[in-house]
């Protein structure tokens, strides 16, 4: 597979292994078959919208079960920061190019065939959908290989949703609807002895952020932005970035909004941790936590998603599932991203998918050196900024911008053509302020290794 290497440890390994990882050793590579839990778990993926890294302030409940006894990612990623692109790669395990949702406009270009949604309907999962599908997608439309949903139209405050077929309008906060819904379909394990699937996706932190009424007020923590806000120098950046004009204040706002949204989100993960172990389900539930993309807080001038930079693909990336050995509060420093959902997924309910997948278990020891990182222009206008694609590893980002533009079907055209270069060294230059190929010589690429980045880029886009 594109930008990666492997070992493969068994699941029972896989502690000392996240534990080696996070040390910088090597694996070991093993050939024995992943060891199974005694039953199949059942499996709680929790997606939330638009949430960057450094909200765990609003998360505590969230993080005190999912971290204090599971795992966190410390560098989780989505490898397309924009919504429906990187839902359709949780699904299905595959980058955005090969899937085929390159822009919010392209979801009925996703093949249903290949989602974990119809791999563990088909092998005897009972399959839940409660909260947000994927931009684009007609509210009336009964999503595939769903058996329980309430697919919410996005919004705040008296949603309209799509419930199990019927399309109608439920008062209340959305959170708290998707967290009583959730709830509703947990509870039916007490009669319903089959595993399941619960894929859970509240409106939270997406604009317009209305908190829930108790949290309008809530004080949030000062925060007076990181050295990328603002940044007093773009001229080594692409001209969008140097046209951007959010500062300090639009950072601080938006990031207040979305922290009272999140508080909501982490009621309702207590609710669920509280249903699971009064059914005497919480050991062998996999859960999963991830934002389907980050956001930035000015950083660069910026707000929102969708660009090469740090805040915009980084997500908060946790996980939980201790009958399967992942229940005792580890670190893991591995590249993950939400590529490997669904193969971790498959992989805990013991199925091989007949489709291939970019992503790999988290189960193993599998790691990579690097992650591809892509997003598409959709249209010809001339606003926004051009299609682009990144090599991003701990210590280096290398971006290429292209003459490229996708329509709604996410079908793509241009002359694919480089406009616009970057490289940042993440180890002395975190926050990304200094362009290394800004004015750069010849010499002066070739000392970067820019040549092999390029090479680089190029195969793994193209697998």
């Amino acid at each position: 597979m594109s930008a990666s290497s492997s070992c493969g440890p068994t699941r029972r390994g896989v502690l000392a292994g996240t534990a080696a990882v996070a040390a910088g050793a090597t694996l070991p590579a093993l050939t024995a078959t992943p060891a199974r839990a005694a039953a199949r778990p059942n499996i709680l993926l929790i997606v939330t919208d638009d949430q960057p890294k450094h909200t765990e302030w609003a998360t505590p409940q969230t993080v005190a079960w999912l971290t204090g006894q599971g795992v966190r990612f410390t560098n989780g990623h989505v490898t397309t920061p924009l919504c429906a692109p990187s839902r359709s790669s949780v699904f299905s395990g595959r980058y955005a190019h090969n899937h085929g949702v390159r822009n919010n406009g392209a979801s009925y270009s996703l093949d249903q065939h290949t989602t974990v949604q119809r791999y563990l309907k088909q092998s005897g999962y009972r399959t839940g959908l409660f909260g947000k599908y994927l931009n684009s997608w007609d509210i009336a439309d009964n999503p595939p290989h769903f058996e329980d949903f309430a697919l919410l139209k996005p919004s705040y405050v008296d949603g309209t949703y799509n419930v199990n077929g019927t399309v109608k309008t439920i008062s209340g906060y959305t959170t708290t609807v998707i967290k009583n819904r959730t709830l509703a379909f947990i509870d039916k394990s007490r009669t319903d002895t089959r595993p399941w699937f619960a894929y859970v996706t509240p409106y939270a932190s997406h604009g317009p952020r209305t908190p829930e009424d108790k949290y309008a007020g809530t004080a949030v923590p000062d925060w007076n932005g990181r050295p990328s806000v603002p940044e007093a120098d773009r001229s080594d950046k692409p001209a969008y970035v140097q046209n951007a004009t959010q500062t300090l204040a639009d950072g601080q706002r938006v990031r207040a909004e979305q922290l009272r949204t999140l508080r909501s989100v982490d009621d309702a993960v207590q609710a669920f941790h509280d249903k699971l172990a009064a059914l005497g389900e919480l050991e062998n539930t996999l859960v999963i936590y991830i934002g389907d993309n980050g956001f930035n807080w000015s950083d660069h001038g910026l707000s929102g998603k969708g660009v090469p930079y740090r805040p915009a693909h980084e997500v908060p990336f946790y996980l939980s599932w201790p009958a399967g050995g992942l229940g005792s509060g580890t670190v893991d420093n591995r590249i993950v991203a939400n590529i490997d959902i669904a193969p971790t997924l498959l992989d805990a309910a013991g199925i091989t998918p007949d489709t291939p997948h970019d992503g790999h278990s988290l189960l193993t020891g599998y790691f990579r050196d690097h992650l591809l990182i892509e997003w598409w222009k959709q249209g010809t206008g001339t606003g926004g900024h051009a299609t682009w694609s990144s090599y991003v590893a701990k210590d280096r980002q290398y971006t290429e911008y292209y003459d490229l533009t996708s329509d709604a079907a996410g079908t793509v055209s241009g002359t694919g053509q480089v406009t616009f270069r970057e490289f940042y060294d993440l180890q002395d230059d975190p926050y990304q302020l200094r362009n290394s190929l800004y004015q750069a010589t010849p010499a002066d690429e070739t000392a970067l290794g820019i040549p092999a980045l390029s090479a680089a880029l190029a195969a793994d886009r193209a697998v």
